[in-house]
């Protein structure tokens, strides 16, 4: 009995261990979940090379706004160490200028265009007053345009900075006498068509004179329009000048 047993519970075993084997030999097929898409961002263009903003340049108050080309002449023995129209003794041996219509303290660069020589000058001085010329320089400022010898030379002005040129009040002088008779004269006679007509008093190192001077109007443009009529109508000389202060206007 008990070696029965024993032999009906060896195939039962065996078999148990072939089952178990051949479950172990087959693993279940996993579930396959669908892939997991993770969404990619756009594409960016690269970035711009980065450009340093240019620094910040101050708006000028004159260069390219005004600009004049004309002869200039220079001055210096025996206008030196007399008082200029601004008021302050003139040193030809300063970089300072006399110009007809230009506020006084305005810079300007100056270009001789025979040699392309370059130098700033102040203004502080009324002239030239004479035809075609259109700035005096300090005769240390003809050294530094090499125009020493020749005396004039054609020449391209600049304003750098200083007050606007086209705000003030602007004259015609249309004659300068030595002889006060004549300046009242040429007055009264130019009294009936134009106003004011007034003289001014110049004392000069090569003598005193008076200047008879037609209009005072707002601006160049209008100066010069009075500057033309007066020369086709009288044959004036004629020369644009700023009145920088009210005794400019001198006897009436």
């Amino acid at each position: 009995m008990l070696r029965r047993a024993h032999s009906i519970r060896l195939p039962v075993l065996l078999l148990a261990t072939i089952v178990a084997a051949g479950c172990a030999g087959r693993r279940p097929a996993a579930t396959s979940a669908p892939p997991v898409i993770v969404p990619q961002p756009a594409p960016q263009p690269p970035p711009a090379p980065s450009i340093a903003e240019p620094p910040a340049v101050p708006a000028p108050s004159a260069p390219g706004i005004y600009v004049e080309e004309g002869i200039a002449s220079w001055y210096g023995v025996p206008f030196h160490g007399r008082r200029a129209a601004n008021g302050e003794i003139f040193d030809m041996n300063t970089l300072v200028a006399a110009h007809r219509t230009m506020p006084f303290g305005s810079i300007l660069r100056v270009t001789n265009l025979n040699n392309d020589r370059q130098v700033e000058v102040r203004v502080i001085d009324r002239g030239p007053f004479v035809k075609d010329r259109v700035l005096d320089v300090a005769r240390a400022a003809a050294i530094a345009l090499d125009m020493i010898g020749t005396g004039t030379a054609p020449v391209r002005i600049e304003l750098l900075s200083g007050p606007s040129p086209t705000v003030g009040d602007f004259t015609v002088q249309v004659g300068a006498f030595s002889d006060r008779a004549n300046a009242d004269r040429l007055r009264d006679r130019l009294l009936a068509r134009y106003q004011p007509v007034f003289i001014q008093d110049y004392d000069a190192p090569t003598g005193h004179f008076y200047r008879v001077r037609v209009g005072r109007v707002p601006s160049p443009d209008a100066a010069q329009h009075l500057a033309a009529q007066l020369r086709d109508a009288d044959g004036f000389q004629t020369f644009v000048v700023r009145l920088d202060l009210a005794n400019d206007l001198g006897d009436k």
